[in-house]
């Protein structure tokens, strides 16, 4: 009976020293994300602005041939670019990052187009060599404070791949992870490359369209305006995976630690009742040694 109490209470120490980093890791978590929104905000207003410039651009110049707005006819080969986390704590933040992209994998290939992963994030980088998938291109060490130049330099190469004169790549999808709350993160799929165009006659959401004139050429305007616009669309998303990854740990150590703590209550009650045992065990003994005892002496006399 002493073994089985010295067990669970081995247990309940170890639950406590488990709870007492995951409530560190959450009080860390909500002291970041504050910072992560604000980010996210502050870069929201030149990329919408940025994007309305080319959709003027576009909207002005209905004949225009760009890739950044034209679709191949037969796409072979698309890049899948991953945003995952450096670190784990995160709940399920990383694998519904890769489902997404796995099951975007899958339906390129089902179409004949031949995928390369770009991932970002340790965790992502070692789900693929645990499996043994070569990666086109991997980066790591900037989940959690992203930089833009974090952004230029995966939008460096992936232009590189996208513009190359022989089997470059047709099509650039983006996965990662959207903040919408403190408790709701979604994983969302965006095509980046090339722009996917809509013909509407409705209104714009954000009001109408600006009239520019674009000298020399609207195409030489889209060649200036393509590496910005690769990279304040890449910088948006990995500051939206950034709040979306401490969000997501923050919710993940919070329900540790009320797990934890609901189990140092299940094991504290079978601590007690472990003891009670015990303690009656004990009384027991010390009862029936008094009545042999009794019974001795009353046999001698």
């Amino acid at each position: 009976m002493g073994a089985q109490l010295r067990a669970v209470r081995r247990r309940i120490g170890a639950v406590q020293s488990t709870a007492k980093i995951t409530r560190a890791q959450e009080l860390i978590a909500s002291s970041r994300i504050i910072k992560a929104q604000q980010r996210v905000r502050a870069a929201g207003p030149y990329a919408r602005e940025l994007t309305r410039a080319v959709e003027s651009l576009v909207s002005g110049s209905p004949s225009i041939t760009h890739p950044l707005i034209t679709e191949a006819d037969n796409p072979a080969k698309a890049a899948v670019v991953m945003l995952t986390s450096d670190r784990g704590f995160a709940g399920g933040y990383n694998a519904n990052v890769l489902r997404e992209g796995q099951a975007l994998t899958e339906s390129l290939t089902g179409r004949g187009i031949e995928v390369l992963p770009y991932v970002s994030g340790r965790k992502g980088i070692v789900w693929h060599r645990f499996r043994q998938r070569d990666l086109a291109a991997e980066w790591s060490g900037f989940s959690e404070r992203p930089e833009f130049t974090d952004a230029a330099d995966i939008a460096e190469r992936l232009l590189q791949d996208f513009n190359a004169e022989e089997g470059g790549l047709d099509e650039i999808h983006l996965v990662y992870t959207e903040f919408v709350s403190m408790l709701t993160q979604r994983p969302v799929i965006r095509r980046i490359l090339p722009m996917e165009v809509e013909e509407t006659t409705e209104e714009p959401t954000e009001g109408q369209l600006n009239k520019f004139e674009f000298e020399p050429s609207p195409e030489t305007v889209l060649d200036a305006l393509l590496p910005w616009y690769v990279e304040t669309r890449l910088y948006q998303a990995l500051l939206e995976a950034a709040a979306a990854e401490v969000a997501a740990r923050r919710r993940a150590m919070k329900s540790a630690t009320d797990n934890a703590k609901d189990l140092i209550e299940v094991l504290t009650r079978e601590a007690n009742k472990a003891r009670q045992a015990e303690i009656t065990q004990e009384i027991s003994e010390i009862v029936g040694g008094a009545n042999a005892l009794a019974e001795e002496i009353a046999g001698s006399e």
